[in-house]
């Protein structure tokens, strides 16, 4: 049986290719996108190239202020911290709801699976079954809003954690053992400790890459895990 085909719109496509190339690094912070570049790159109309471009915008891939040239955002130190705190609030809460009823997603379980398989170490190989991990938690919720809501940060948390990935900054291994552990923690009905160590396992992350990017990283950076070992 032939597998199911999704037909999307030419602006859609030309988001995409350069959705992936941002988050390959091809498309550096600061870099900039005009629509006649794209719509010559792309060899499709002015309006849909400002179209492709204006939904990466919405994303907060772009940035693009009146009568200015895009250009692939740049994350300072605050951002990263203001990106990482939204994602928590809505994550925690998730993972005490889950607890509740005590249901782990095969999503998730999955998800950690192909984390575990990774062989390369291209930084998008782990960063599209992490981020999967995540969507998968809050979408097991069954809320259309709050998954909305996520999604609406998913743009900047991919840079995040490209750069985190790319510059090395966490262990795949520490990473697939706490998602294993977070997982355990909502069979085992206990909200509060899975949320806790979401907010560790997203803390670290976060104020190492706070650090590498010239801020000054929190005590989270050298929090140990307890989860491998030494």
């Amino acid at each position: 049986m032939a597998g199911r085909i999704t037909a999307v719109s030419i602006v859609d496509a030309v988001a995409s290719d350069l959705r992936n190339r941002i988050f390959a690094g091809e498309l550096g912070s600061g870099d900039a996108l005009t629509e006649s570049e794209v719509a010559s790159s792309y060899d499709v109309a002015r309006p849909t190239a400002k179209a492709s471009i204006e939904k990466l915008v919405s994303e907060g891939l772009l940035d693009r202020g009146t009568h200015k040239t895009a250009r692939v955002v740049e994350l300072g130190p605050d951002s990263v911290r203001d990106i990482y705190l939204a994602r928590a609030y809505l994550e925690s809460e998730v993972l005490r709801r889950l607890a509740h009823t005590r249901d782990v997603p095969a999503a998730a379980v999955q998800a950690n699976r192909d984390i575990a398989a990774v062989q390369t170490g291209a930084p998008l190989d782990v960063v599209e079954p992490d981020m999967r991990f995540h969507t998968s938690l809050i979408d097991a919720v069954g809320n259309e809003r709050i998954s909305r809501m996520y999604r609406s940060l998913v743009g900047e948390v991919r840079l995040c954690m490209v750069r985190v990935q790319s510059l090395h900054l966490l262990d795949t291994a520490l990473i697939r053992a706490e998602h294993q552990k977070i997982l355990e923690l909502i069979e085992a009905g206990q909200g509060e400790a899975a949320a806790e160590l979401l907010d560790e396992h997203l803390g670290r992350a976060r104020e190492r890459l706070v650090a590498a990017m010239g801020g000054t990283g929190g005590p989270e950076a050298e929090q140990p895990s307890g989860l491998l070992p030494e």
